[in-house]
């Protein structure tokens, strides 16, 4: 495959994404901190994108580092399923932008997010949780918008969640990340923009693996 080939199916993913998510080129140029004319370029197939343009489009747009990577005609080695690797890709992302920033001082780690869900977890058994999640749910949903493809593991956990289908043990495990995502104080705030959801999308795959086991 010729360069130019690989940059036509990079830039053909970047535009769908970018409609998918009524993206304008210069509101994902702010997002991304990324010149306009570099993403046009990118886009165009006029210019190759680097890894840490990579990094910071899978950021923003919600999506597999590695489906980036493989569109702009990198290398990547083959990952076992359910890989941790994605979600440590996200965790330096998260941290390369938290301290190139002065929006949040403190650092970011998995184990963090973790403890998170356990403390949800008890507080989701509790009436209080529960009502919490059944009133505050869907207005979190409405004000989030279509933020990536985490949001619609959400609505699947939520409405199993309705359904009371599954353990005791399984529904505080899926109650724990529906808080995580209702609550605007988690591991990284949710005002801290671009990044403020990447935490919640990780605590989805958390919960997701937990669940599989």
């Amino acid at each position: 495959m010729s360069k130019e080939e690989k940059h036509n199916i990079l830039g053909s993913l970047l535009r769908r994404l970018l409609d998918e998510r009524s993206l304008s080129m210069r509101k994902f140029s702010e997002m991304t901190q990324i010149d306009t004319a570099t993403i046009s370029r990118i886009i165009n197939g006029k210019r190759e994108a680097n890894p840490q343009h990579l990094k910071k489009f899978s950021a923003c747009l919600q999506v597999p580092l590695s489906e980036l990577f493989e569109a702009a005609g990198y290398q990547i080695e083959n990952k076992q399923e359910n890989s941790p690797s994605d979600i440590h890709t996200s965790v330096e992302v998260i941290q390369n932008y938290l301290e190139s920033s002065n929006l949040y001082d403190k650092d970011f780690s998995i184990d963090e997010v973790d403890q998170k869900l356990t403390d949800y977890s008890h507080y989701s058994q509790t009436e209080e949780g529960k009502e919490t999640i059944l009133n505050d749910f869907e207005n979190k949903l409405q004000k989030v918008g279509s933020i990536g493809p985490f949001i619609n593991h959400l609505k699947d956990l939520y409405k199993r969640f309705l359904q009371r289908k599954g353990t005791a043990y399984e529904l505080a495990i899926i109650g724990s990340v529906l808080l995580y995502f209702i609550i605007p104080v988690d591991a990284i705030p949710d005002y801290i923009f671009p990044i403020g959801y990447i935490d919640d999308a990780i605590a989805v795959q958390i919960t997701l693996n937990s669940l599989a086991k």
